[in-house]
């Protein structure tokens, strides 16, 4: 996959999200939800034709480069929840659409955004499902939960905090590599923001943190992460290394 990867850059602003809760009476659970999810992204595409926007002149991964611009992230979410309402079957649509959706998340209106991160959550499930064997689905099912969690309170964490690592352990089984060792980073920061009685561990932060490090060494987030674990643990000298990295590093989107 080569576009970059939100997550680290967004958690928000060097933050990791664990989790997500879901209730059948919560906005954006249930099947009215999301039947509703899927009717505005086909007025949106009504709407373009009828004012004669080339919705399909450009593809969901040049809109998804543009997402900065709210209009163009809005385009890729209908056009790929069409594509995926036209084929259940198909794997890249529904991973791409839980990597815009993740993004929407943290960049949509406030009264949006869990709607988007729970549409997400199911799109990556979905991915994950279709090809278990491809890292897309299940980095995106973590990324998108953990926004939730972050975000939702301390019952979401809870409750998703297992699926999360279980996830991002997929992930390095699969392709370790996979966005510059994005599993190994934001399993770094899990393990750092756990509490140790729920399984959090300064020492497994530190090897998932330098373990990052070995795909892109000018990795800012990884040396931020890093530095901030390292002065928690009063290791003040340490961390200011990191921190000169951070400075210093050429600028990266990971």
């Amino acid at each position: 996959m080569s576009a970059p990867y939100p997550l680290v850059r967004n958690f928000i602003a060097f933050s990791t999200r664990f989790g997500v809760f879901t209730s059948p009476s919560r906005s954006g659970s249930s099947p009215s939800a999301a039947s509703r999810f899927l009717t505005r992204s086909c007025i949106l595409l009504f709407y373009m034709s009828l004012h004669g926007w080339p919705a399909q002149a450009q593809s969901p991964e040049s809109l998804y480069a543009d997402r900065e611009n709210l209009v163009s992230a809005r385009q890729a979410v209908a056009l790929l929840t069409a594509d995926v309402a036209r084929d259940g079957s198909a794997f890249e649509p529904s991973w791409q659409l839980a990597r815009i959706c993740y993004w929407m998340g943290a960049h949509a209106p406030e009264a949006e955004r869990r709607a988007f991160l729970e549409r997400g959550v199911v799109a990556a499930q979905s991915a994950a499902r279709l090809a278990p064997n491809r890292p897309e689905g299940h980095f995106w099912a973590a990324a998108t939960m953990g926004a939730l969690a972050e975000n939702y309170g301390m019952r979401v964490g809870l409750r998703y905090r297992k699926p999360i690592r279980e996830e991002l352990e997929i992930v390095l089984r699969l392709d370790p590599a996979f966005m510059q060792g994005s599993a190994d980073r934001a399993l770094g920061r899990y393990y750092a923001k756990v509490p140790s009685l729920l399984g959090g561990s300064r020492e497994k932060a530190e090897r998932h943190l330098r373990a990052s490090l070995r795909y892109n060494p000018d990795s800012t987030i990884s040396r931020f992460f890093l530095a901030e674990l390292l002065l928690d643990a009063n290791r003040k000298a340490d961390a200011r290394v990191e921190l000169q990295h951070v400075i210093y590093a050429p600028l990266s989107e990971l």
